[in-house]
């Protein structure tokens, strides 16, 4: 069994199952896992292959809206399409009662809009200062993310800090510690900073979003991307942060934080490692999140996804 992570977007799942059939593996060898900031290669917009091989228009057409669903057996079912489209039957999609091509327009069957969320900004108290957001912070109820997490994570480190550092979310140990990069990341983080000459003494450490979301397996707890209405609840925390904070350098850690910073078409494969000024900092950069290292295939590919962390670092270190 082939376990393949991909961002939840039709991009990133695209370039996983265009190798998955260039390999020649079948959809039941294959098991899908979202995780935020495995970043794949963008393929050109409208392709009209997948792994060389021809597929209709129409397939594109649907997999794109599908991609957009949140049932989280999206993935397999567009892979187990893809895949007989390919080997099976080309004309597959006109037979409306087959069972597979059944799954996949049932998820695009209109479902009710998501939730708005009230977001944090009623939460944050005028003119206040760090201490004064964290103590806020642990009240906030903008999102339902608080009804599950331990507790809000909050944001760590030097009020006087030149250097912010944005992640995307607290991990499991995160959640029980209360505080940022503490967890198996965290381990690979310091590491990282040291490395580069960082002491992390001296900088500022936070998150996107200030609460754990995940799904419980057992006695596991693991990491689920926030949704976008998610990360725009939480907004006016980190939007408060770097009001008081006022970076020099701002470094955004995987793709949900250079995307919350730079905006929606930003891609950690394309952009990363390359200093521009924002709205919060003069200068600010992305580069991957420490997890992604610990996600690598094999020793090799985290390594180098390891000295890809550890370069940007260095620049960050440098300016």
């Amino acid at each position: 069994m082939k376990t393949v992570e991909i961002e939840p977007t039709f991009e990133s799942w695209q370039a996983a199952a265009r190798a998955l059939l260039r390999d020649g593996v079948p959809p039941a060898d294959v098991r899908w896992r979202e995780a935020s900031s495995v970043e794949q290669p963008l393929l050109p917009s409208e392709p009209s292959s997948a792994g060389g091989a021809k597929v209709p228009r129409q397939f594109l057409d649907l997999a794109r809206r599908a991609a957009a669903a949140t049932d989280p057996s999206r993935w397999q079912i567009l892979y187990d399409t893809l895949w007989r489209l390919v080997h099976e039957d080309r004309e597959l999609l006109k037979n409306a009662r087959d069972p597979g091509v059944r799954r996949l327009h049932a998820l695009l069957t209109p479902t009710a809009a998501e939730p708005e969320t009230a977001g944090a900004a009623a939460f944050i108290p005028s003119g206040a200062g760090l201490a004064e957001l964290k103590a806020a912070a642990a009240r906030c109820k903008g999102c339902d993310l608080y009804r599950h997490a331990t507790q809000t994570v909050f944001g760590r480190g030097s009020a006087d800090a030149r250097i912010v550092l944005v992640g995307e979310q607290p991990g499991d140990q995160e959640d029980l510690q209360g505080a940022p990069f503490v967890g198996p990341a965290g381990e690979v983080f310091d590491r990282a900073l040291a490395e580069a000459g960082l002491a992390r003494e001296k900088l500022y450490v936070t998150n996107a979003v200030k609460h754990f979301k995940f799904e419980q397996r057992g006695k596991r707890r693991i990491h689920q991307t926030p949704r976008a209405s998610e990360l725009n609840a939480c907004r006016p925390w980190l939007e408060a942060e770097l009001t008081l904070l006022k970076p020099e350098v701002l470094v955004c850690l995987g793709a949900t934080a250079a995307r919350a910073i730079f905006g929606d078409k930003f891609r950690i494969t394309k952009d990363r490692g390359r200093f521009a000024p924002t709205r919060w900092a003069p200068k600010t950069i992305a580069t991957y999140h420490p997890s992604a290292v610990l996600r690598g295939e094999d020793d090799a590919q985290k390594a180098e996804l390891y000295g890809m962390l550890l370069d940007d670092l260095r620049k960050v270190a440098r300016a």
